[in-house]
């Protein structure tokens, strides 16, 4: 191609003839991807495509990455996370998303994790949650429908200091070792692993 022939058949014979074990059809794709212009007798509806992708293009993190950079302070987030938010921040609802979210990492982190709490959390959590259900986001609105049912245990998280954090990974290890097991464990097998896996 650098020498100024684009013809997809043309290069494959040649390739082929050089040792290629691909089809046609693979050179084709490549040589189509990697045009910089159309050829004469391109159809018309793929001339308004571009044929090369805009170079300056931030590749987008995954979802898992985006929601780690959503819920993170904006101080200590890399250089990519602060990227991939201003790109999607210029949508108006993903900024709003974006918002929402931080403010309800905030929040939790402030009461339930190590920060200092603010003066009313639940008139905090109150708050988010009336700013959530006006957000017209749906995913946002199920969230805090979710909160709202389990309102009383929601409210005890964010005022008291007690949590149930070291029972339920007590659970959670127990329920991966009854998993392992294929649930066939007989009560005296299972307490004899959970005795020695302690």
């Amino acid at each position: 191609m650098t020498q100024g022939c684009k013809n997809a058949m043309e290069i494959w014979r040649e390739l082929r003839d050089r040792g290629f074990a691909g089809t046609h059809r693979q050179v084709h794709r490549f040589v189509a991807e990697h045009r910089t212009r159309p050829t004469r007798r391109t159809a018309r509806k793929w001339l308004v495509r571009p044929s090369s992708p805009a170079a300056n293009t931030i590749a987008l993190p995954s979802p898992q990455q985006l929601a780690w950079f959503l819920t993170q302070p904006v101080e200590s987030s890399p250089p990519n996370a602060t990227a991939a938010i201003t790109r999607i921040n210029q949508d108006p609802e993903a900024a709003r998303f974006g918002a929402l979210a931080q403010r309800f990492a905030t929040l939790v982190g402030s009461c339930c994790v190590d920060g200092t709490p603010p003066a009313d959390p639940a008139g905090e959590l109150d708050f988010w949650l009336d700013a959530a259900r006006l957000s017209n986001i749906p995913a946002l609105k199920t969230f805090a429908s979710g909160l709202e049912r389990d309102r009383m245990a929601v409210r005890a998280a964010f005022t008291t200091s007690w949590s149930n954090g070291q029972a339920e990974g007590q659970i959670s290890k127990l329920k991966m070792l009854k998993r392992t097991m294929y649930g066939r464990a007989s009560f005296l097998l299972l307490r004899r692993r959970v005795l020695l896996k302690a």
